[in-house]
């Protein structure tokens, strides 16, 4: 026998790479899948010369060997166990595909819905071989989760409400909405049942696993179900006191009262007005910080009197503030 057929079988050139081997290898293995070729025998005979020629040259090891020494009859042998490659399903242990340097592949991503339910002559994974009508009933295995990222508005995530998202199954593209809760953790994943790729021998489908992270706010900050704002103040509001209209998460503005005295830095609570903890149900606060802000150019009446205040105001506020 010629020493390229097991390149020949899969279509490819002896100096074809892992992947290229890998790929027609799929290919030839969705085309003459018995599940495909129901009662076409010549079908199922190449189904199975693609699997040892896959079993031999996935394999880094045994298609260095092949390469050197050739074998006779190579893909006989490896359906009757006398493989000198190793021969056997390559799928499954017991010197297959899985090897060092081999490439193991996802029959799921390979075969799809072709694995689903019914007896006849499908290929039995679990079991390694071709399964006969004989053979007890396959158990019904659920599909694997399909995990998911998206990012949502900082409001939606605090508030809670529908996000639009757009997945590719099957070749189809496919719109779902999810309901993303109200005050839902950064990083959290919502959990779609049934939305995951499809189960075998009559198994559910898996999940969809969507994990959530959320977009920053212009000026809001979030800290577990707390909500923090800067709020700039004049000195002259700082010293003796304002009312200002705050910004809030759920209520739009409202009216805050700054008591006198008030220093840069500190933070003033406005009760349950932060975001809905998913637990306890309840609202967080909103802290408002205070930022002092002092005029970079002031005009010559406000530099004057900053003048006179100067003189006449004795605080000192690091008398303190190193002691």
């Amino acid at each position: 026998m010629p020493q390229d057929d097991l390149y020949k079988t899969l279509g490819v050139s002896r100096t074809a790479s892992a992947n290229d081997i890998r790929k027609a290898y799929k290919k030839l293995a969705k085309q003459y899948h018995p599940d495909r070729n129901k009662g076409d025998e010549k079908a199922s005979e190449k189904f199975k010369e693609v699997q040892d020629a896959y079993s031999v040259l996935s394999d880094e090891n045994k298609r260095a060997q092949y390469d050197r020494f050739g074998t006779t009859h190579t893909s006989q042998a490896g359906r009757g166990g006398g493989n000198p490659f190793g021969g056997g399903n390559p799928f499954g242990g017991g010197g297959g595909a899985g090897g060092p340097g081999a490439s193991p592949i996802d029959l799921g991503d390979i075969f799809g819905s072709f694995f689903g339910g019914g007896g006849g002559g499908g290929f039995d994974s679990d079991r390694g071989g071709f399964g006969g009508g004989a053979q007890a009933p396959q158990r019904p295995q659920k599909g694997e989760n399909i995990p998911l990222e998206i990012e949502v508005p900082f409001h939606v995530a605090a508030e809670g409400g529908e996000h639009l998202l757009t997945l590719s199954r099957d070749g189809k593209r496919e719109s779902i909405a999810i309901k993303v809760p109200a005050g839902i953790e950064y990083g959290k994943s919502i959990r779609l049942a049934g939305e995951g790729h499809p189960g075998r021998h009559g198994g559910p489908h898996g999940d969809l696993m969507v994990s959530v992270k959320y977009s920053k706010h212009p000026y809001f900050r979030r800290e577990g179900s707390n909500i923090l704002i800067d709020l700039p103040l004049t000195p002259a509001e700082a010293v003796l006191g304002a009312k200002v209209e705050v910004p809030t998460l759920a209520e739009g503005e409202v009216v805050m009262t700054i008591p006198p005295g008030t220093s840069s830095g500190a933070k003033l609570r406005l009760r349950e007005k932060g975001v809905i903890n998913p637990r306890t149900k309840q609202r967080g606060d909103q802290f408002v910080v205070i930022k002092i802000v002092v005029p970079k150019e002031p005009s010559s009446e406000v530099h004057e009197l900053y003048e006179k205040l100067k003189e006449i105001d004795t605080t000192n506020p690091r008398a303190d503030s190193w002691k």
